[in-house]
């Protein structure tokens, strides 16, 4: 038994969408989210940009004495998720990918989207997946980095967030994808929205089930479930404590109120 929390970190508050799954799943399990608000967004970085910023992350979770760490970025898990392990061995490290595997096997018409951050999108971990993975499939990947400012600002469902996902999403519509794996933690928010645009008939697929299920297996498997029955929550972000309060709110539809602190790392 390990009674110390679960770590999450994200460069904003598209994580919460891990998280809100890790905490459905595990709710006896205390967590520690951190959020590198200030550097956010990081899918428009380059990748050599990335570890450091992550590291800097790791280590304050490190030092709040987390029992695992939830890389809830895919940026982050495709650039620099290899390096991370191999520079933390302490604790285990789970990081998160788009779930193309299961978008070839969903798909009925064999032509699928993949749909994440500029950086995500190029990257050799994506395109590897993607060679391994869809084999006789037709795939559309796109990166934009127009959505994310949106959700860090809590606009899931305006008019002009909804004018831009129609924008981005056309060559999807123009390809006849039936199915989307979601290549980015904060997408899943604009997930209402899109299904809209898209159409009922267009399967949206993201990793945060995948994601809270492997984090039990680690747990499981380390000895590491907590033996306590009631969870605590905490919050950190290196932005504005309450915008990130009053954002994650509105997206997890729960009060974190006063549970939000802000750290300068």
């Amino acid at each position: 038994m390990n009674n110390q929390p679960i770590g999450v970190l994200d460069s904003g508050v598209g994580g919460l969408s891990i998280w809100q799954e890790i905490v459905k799943q595990m709710p006896r399990e205390s967590t520690i989210y951190i959020a590198d608000s200030k550097n956010c967004p990081y899918g428009s970085r380059a990748p050599h940009e990335i570890f450091p910023l992550a590291k800097r992350i790791v280590q304050f979770l490190l030092e709040k004495k987390v029992k695992v760490i939830v890389v809830a970025c895919n940026t982050i898990s495709v650039c620099a998720l290899k390096e991370l392990r191999g520079e933390y061995k302490t604790v285990p490290i789970v990081g998160i990918v788009p779930v193309i595997k299961t978008a070839a096997i969903k798909t009925k018409n064999k032509y699928i989207g993949i749909f994440s951050t500029v950086t995500t999108a190029k990257s050799g971990y994506e395109k590897e997946l993607i060679k391994t993975f869809t084999s006789g499939c037709k795939v559309t990947n796109i990166g934009t980095e127009k959505l994310v400012p949106f959700i860090e600002r809590g606009d899931i469902d305006s008019e002009e967030v909804k004018k831009v996902i129609k924008i981005v999403t056309k060559p999807f519509v123009k390809n006849n994808i039936d199915v989307i794996a979601l290549g980015c933690s904060h997408f899943p928010f604009l997930a209402k929205p899109m299904q809209e645009i898209l159409g009922k008939n267009v399967l949206i697929l993201d990793s945060a089930r995948a994601v809270g299920r492997h984090v039990g297996r680690v747990l499981t498997k380390n000895n590491m479930l907590t033996s306590r029955n009631k969870a605590q929550h905490q919050f950190f972000t290196t932005g504005n404590a309450n915008k990130f309060e009053k954002v994650a709110e509105k997206l997890i539809g729960d009060t974190i109120r006063g549970n939000v602190i802000y750290v300068r790392l």
